[in-house]
C-alpha cells in the first residue's frame, strides 16, 4: 500500500542524504520525495511517498525518528489529508487535434504553458487518480515528455 509520510527535519546540510540513505540502506523505496523551507527558520518539510505493508511502514517511521535531525514523522495516509501533484505533459497537437486537446485540458481544469507549432506542454495539479485520467487522455496524441514533481501533502485541518 502507498504511504504518504510528512517528515520535519532541521534544515542543514546532510538531512537529505540522511534520509535517502536510511531508506536505501534497508532496501525500502522511496516513490517520490519533496523538500522545502518551512515558515520556521530552519526547519524544512519533506513530503515521502513509499510503499510497504504495515509492518514495513513502521519500521520506516521508527527508524526516521532515530534520525537526530527529523523533528517530526507523521504517516498521513493514518489522516485525511490532502494530496497533490503537479505534472508538465509535452504532447504533440497537430492542426487536426489541437482542438480536441484544448477541450480536454479545459475539462481537466490544466494549463497551457508552452506552444510549438505541433505541440502544447500541460500543467496539471491534482491528485494522482485525475493526473493518471489526463495520461490516459492524451497517450493517443502521443505524450513527448512528462516532469512530475512527486507528491506534496498536508493534514486536512477537520479530521472528523
Amino acid at each position: 500500500m502507498r504511504h504518504i509520510l510528512s517528515v520535519i527535519v532541521e534544515n542543514e546540510p546532510g538531512v537529505l542524504s540522511r534520509v535517502a540513505g536510511l531508506f536505501s540502506g534497508r532496501g525500502f523505496n522511496i516513490e517520490s520525495l519533496n523538500v522545502a523551507p518551512t515558515l520556521e527558520d530552519g526547519v524544512s518539510l519533506m513530503t515521502i511517498a513509499t510503499v510497504g505493508d504495515e509492518q514495513i511502514i513502521e519500521q520506516i517511521v521508527k527508524q526516521l525518528r532515530k534520525l537526530i535531525t527529523v523533528i517530526k514523522v507523521v504517516d498521513l495516509t493514518e489522516h485525511k489529508a490532502v494530496d497533490r501533484e503537479m505534472v508538465l505533459i509535452k504532447v504533440n497537437a497537430e492542426d487536426t487535434k489541437r482542438a480536441e486537446i484544448l477541450r480536454i485540458v479545459d475539462i481537466f481544469r490544466c494549463k497551457v504553458v508552452d506552444v510549438s507549432v505541433d505541440e502544447l506542454t500541460i500543467e496539471v495539479t491534482g491528485d494522482r487518480g485525475k493526473i493518471e485520467a489526463l495520461i490516459n487522455l492524451l497517450v493517443r496524441f502521443g505524450i513527448k515528455e512528462t516532469a512530475r514533481t512527486g507528491s506534496v501533502a498536508m493534514k486536512r485541518a477537520m479530521q472528523g
